[in-house]
């Protein structure tokens, strides 16, 4: 569900607090093959399903980077600011993976504002991201992105 804000002072009101969650999104193996051709990275955990059942996991695993990647959709699905018209992503300030993602994980972010500064003709936000997997006790990750907003 998308959380409508009017204008960027509307949205820097919410520093400090959870702003969205997303839907859950289903990592299938397809996703996986196509971010490795994407990325060149074809190590077995990720691409051979029958290696990776006899892996530390039990099956494939998605890309660490896979699931940090798909922070730029989360932010995007579910924050939008009415006077924008340009974001653009501005970097990471911190990035920690904390668990595996198995093939055919449920997956879903729940999206906190941190900070909000202005720049020049917009604002800087730097949120959370927790990637909660389904029936997991703990995050797959947690970054911290940033974000500038021109009006």
């Amino acid at each position: 569900m998308i959380k409508h804000f009017e204008t960027l002072a509307e949205l820097a009101a919410c520093v400090g607090q959870e702003v969205a969650v997303t839907d859950w999104f289903t990592v299938e193996q397809a996703h996986i093959d196509q971010f490795a051709q994407a990325t060149g990275d074809h190590q077995w955990i990720h691409v051979d399903p029958e290696r990776a059942k006899a892996g530390p996991f039990g099956a494939p695993i998605a890309h660490g980077y896979l699931t940090l990647s798909m922070l730029a959709g989360h932010l995007g699905g579910v924050v939008q600011v009415r006077e924008v018209r340009m974001g653009v992503n501005y970097g990471l300030n911190k990035v920690r993976f904390m668990a595996p993602v198995p093939v055919g994980s449920r997956l879903r972010a729940r999206v906190t504002l941190l900070d909000a500064q202005p720049l020049e003709g917009g604002m800087q936000l730097a949120w959370r991201s927790t990637i909660e997997r389904e029936g997991a006790d703990k995050p797959v990750c947690v970054a911290e992105p940033l974000a500038r907003y021109y009006v």
